[in-house]
This record gives structure tokens, sequence and C-alpha cells, in this order.
């Protein structure tokens, strides 16, 4: 099926970032066999940060959940623009794993509903191709001050 996915993402107005460049000493994705495990991804949008700060419902100052939602978006389209430069876009086979970290004030416990924003892309993009497993993981910081980042390991053809 060459060029499922490409098609697919045209089909949905999506055009895959550029590779945003990595703030150390890292690859921002590598394949090894038949897997591409990606970096850490931030919301960066045009070499910016779409956000910054902690993820909190109400708090004055801070990032609220459906932001950081948009910006896990943000991450997985990042992502997969590392998938896409490593091997392709159309060589997945499937995505295996999807892992999100939120930078989340004090009390807050809604980081599932925030990583639905990578999920969510994932699974418009892949269909059922696009199941994962997944994790979302509450943290005090994240690099630069985002809200957010996502991870993605994908299997390859």
């Amino acid at each position: 099926m060459s060029g499922q996915w490409t098609a697919r993402l045209a089909e949905l107005g999506i055009t895959l970032p550029a590779v945003v460049a990595p703030v150390g000493s890292y690859t921002p994705a590598l394949r090894v066999g038949d897997m591409v495990y990606t970096s850490g991804q931030l919301p960066v949008v045009d070499g910016s940060l779409q956000s910054v700060g902690k993820v909190s419902e109400g708090a004055e100052g801070v990032v609220r959940p459906d932001e950081a939602n948009a910006a896990a978006r943000q991450c997985a389209l990042n992502a997969l623009a590392a998938v896409h430069a490593e091997v392709g876009i159309d060589a997945v086979v499937r995505v295996v794993k999807v892992v999100g970290f939120v930078a989340s004030a004090n009390g807050f416990t809604g980081q599932p509903a925030v990583i639905n924003g990578a999920s969510d892309l994932i699974g418009e993009v892949f269909g059922d191709a696009g199941v994962h497993a997944r994790s979302a993981v509450g943290v005090a910081e994240l690099p630069l001050g985002a809200p957010v980042e996502v991870e993605l390991v994908v299997q390859v053809a």
C-alpha cells in the first residue's frame, strides 16, 4: 500500500513540519531493525515553543489542559516528521507506543487527557495501525519550560 500514509495526511489537510533541531546531543529518530524510536519531541512550531509553562486547571499563568492537548498534538506531528526524515512516513507498519510527559502543576492529574492530543492524531492518521500502548506521565519540569513532550515507537517495513 505504497503512499497510503502520505495520502491520508493530505486527505486530513496535514503537512508534516520540518524536523525540529535537537536541543542536545541526540538524533531526532533512530531506526533499529524494524523499529524507529523518536527522541522526545516538544511542541515546537516554526522554531519556537507553541506554549510554555506547567499544566493546571483554573490557575492564572499556567497552560490550560486544552492548550496542552493541542501542544501534545504538535509534539506528535514533530515526532512523525522525525520518523518521516528517518525512513519515510509510508514505511510505517504500525505505531507501537506513545510516551507522553506533562509538566504538571501541583495537584494536576489530567495527564491522560492531555496526551490524548497525541494519541488522537495518531488514530486519525493511521486508523487501526495507530492503536498503540501508551504512558502519560506527570513531571515537575520539561526542557525549555515546555508543557508537554512526546516520543513514539513505530514499526516499519
